[in-house]
């Protein structure tokens, strides 16, 4: 069987997996992300590091890279990217050349989008909107059954809209934008901030998860709080879900879809996380009472949407290329 890879890269971690046409993982491997304030070759190691693991030694057909960052029209530089150190470099081409094999690259939102128009829970849907909540929010535009780029490839940068003038500044450079109230990242600020301003005197499931020191949470810790009924962890889900219903508000308005798919490792929390913004698009969203509310879904592939989609972009481009 011929050997496609996916890898995305976001703000934390690297994933780089091995998938069957039917969009099953079969094989993984991870790394830590260096961070954006490093050099672009640690990044790239990083990549080179999975990929060949996952490999194990076989030679590979082709990879595809969902980067957490801005991609050209072309597919061929990551342009800007928040939280990693891609500044107009030529990625594609550059990896292409160290790995010896075709690479496919595109935003990891798009990927993602790809990976549950083809495979997962919007199969046979036309207009669909994607967002992804991991350390930040990623997002992708679907009409007429094809992901569109836009004119500089960067179409679906949802997260980075602002929605609170003068807000919390964010990693591109801006304030106030979704992503710094509705994300991995904003989930676990709001239950840290909670935590101290209560100095609860009774333990709760977070502080016994962080061993009392608000600085060691984390997005995980919060969502197993709260699927326990920790108070304060349910707190945190209906503020960042609240938002984000907020922000998917005024994505229905803009483009009327049939299907919202949320992913990202974030929307694993469930209806911990939907049902609260299900309740805020209904509120916030003009009209609601006179047309029809999409559905908000949970994505098929979660964290992994981004390796299925990348792997189903190169094993397609590929299969063109061969016609």
């Amino acid at each position: 069987m011929a050997l496609h890879i996916g890898v995305d890269i976001g703000g934390t971690k690297v994933l780089a997996a091995e998938v069957a046409p039917d969009g099953s993982v079969l094989r993984t491997a991870r790394r830590t992300t260096p961070g954006r304030r490093v050099d672009v070759a640690l990044v790239e190691d990083a990549l080179t590091e999975a990929v060949l693991e996952v490999a194990d030694g076989r030679p590979v057909d082709g990879v595809g890279l969902a980067a957490a960052g801005f991609v050209d029209a072309d597919g061929e530089r990551v342009m800007f990217a928040p939280h990693l150190p891609w500044r107009g470099d030529p990625t594609r081409s550059r990896l292409e050349a160290r790995w010896g094999t075709a690479v496919v690259l595109d935003n990891d939102a798009n990927c993602a989008a790809r990976a549950e128009l083809a495979l997962g829970v919007a199969r046979g849907q036309r207009d669909v909107l994607m967002v992804t909540l991991g350390t930040g929010i990623g997002g992708a535009v679907v009409l007429g059954g094809t992901v569109v780029r836009g004119r500089n490839g960067m179409a679906g940068e949802f997260g980075h809209m602002q929605v609170v003038p003068g807000g919390e500044p964010c990693e591109c450079g801006g304030s106030g934008c979704w992503e710094q109230y509705s994300s991995g990242n904003a989930l676990v600020r709001h239950a840290r901030t909670r935590m101290v301003a209560l100095r609860l005197d009774t333990t709760t499931a977070l502080e016994e998860l962080c061993g009392g020191d608000p600085a060691r949470l984390t997005g995980p810790m919060v969502t197993e709080a709260a699927a326990g009924g920790d108070p304060l962890a349910l707190e945190a889900f209906e503020v960042v879900g609240g938002w984000l219903g907020v922000g998917l508000a005024n994505l229905v308005a803009a483009f009327d879809p049939q299907l919202v798919v949320v992913g990202g490792g974030v929307s694993a929390a469930g209806e911990l996380l939907l049902e609260p913004a299900r309740r805020a698009l209904e509120e916030s969203l003009v009209g609601a009472a006179h047309r029809v509310v999409p559905a908000v879904v949970q994505g098929r592939f979660g964290p992994e949407a981004g390796v299925v989609g990348g792997a189903d972009l190169v094993r397609d481009r590929l299969r063109a290329s061969s016609r």
